[in-house]
């Protein structure tokens, strides 16, 4: 990954880890993998974008633990779902981005 890519990953990965953390998550996560293809010249389909985001899922499993077991506490529930949707998107996106380098 040269520093044009990984400049243009970070705004991409950051720009949808934000969006991710206040609005449902699956979308964003899309248009982030197609996205970070289109960086590495790699034109994804809905369903190729769908399998790589698979792909990399498991890796960042662990992290949803938290929104499991506190996220039906009213107040900090809340801010510990976005926090979590957050960082999965942020783990994610760099995963791919280094899979598509």
């Amino acid at each position: 990954m040269n520093a044009k890519q990984k400049k243009e990953c970070h705004t991409i990965i950051h720009t949808a880890s934000v969006a991710a953390g206040g609005v449902g998550i699956t979308p964003i996560q899309l248009t982030m993998t197609i996205s970070l293809g289109r960086v590495f010249g790699k034109s994804l389909s809905e369903a190729s974008a769908k399998a790589a985001l698979a792909s990399v899922a498991a890796a960042t499993v662990g992290r949803s633990a938290s929104q499991v077991l506190v996220g039906w506490i009213p107040g900090i529930g809340n801010a510990i779902n976005a926090t979590t949707a957050a960082g999965i998107t942020e783990a994610m996106g760099w995963l791919l981005a280094k899979e598509f380098d």
